[in-house]
């Protein structure tokens, strides 16, 4: 997936707090390695769970991973967090997905 323009969603329980923490998060690493993703969207588990097909990557809090079985199998990379705040641990994951290197 490295050297590809990805599309992110970010998810939480009501879309507002901790999905727009992780979504900084994610996009300090994406800066950090000099990504540009074609979009980065924060929403609460109801509309990700409807939108989440259309995005190449996923992330939420760790409980919540089982709510997009559909996705995945669509092949949307899933990237289950225990602290959404973590940039350390957004970076960690997409680096175990390939997403960078």
């Amino acid at each position: 997936m490295a050297g590809k323009s990805l599309s992110f969603l970010v998810c939480c329980a009501n879309g507002a707090g901790s999905s727009l923490m992780a979504q900084m998060a994610l996009e300090k690493v994406l800066k950090k390695y000099d990504i540009k993703p074609q979009k980065v969207h924060h929403c609460p588990l109801s509309e990700g769970k409807s939108t989440a097909s259309q995005y190449d990557v996923l992330v939420c809090a760790q409980n919540f991973k089982d709510m997009f079985g559909d996705a995945k199998d669509k092949g949307v990379t899933i990237i289950p967090l225990r602290n959404v705040m973590s940039a350390q641990e957004i970076e960690t994951k997409l680096k175990e997905e390939g997403i960078i290197e």
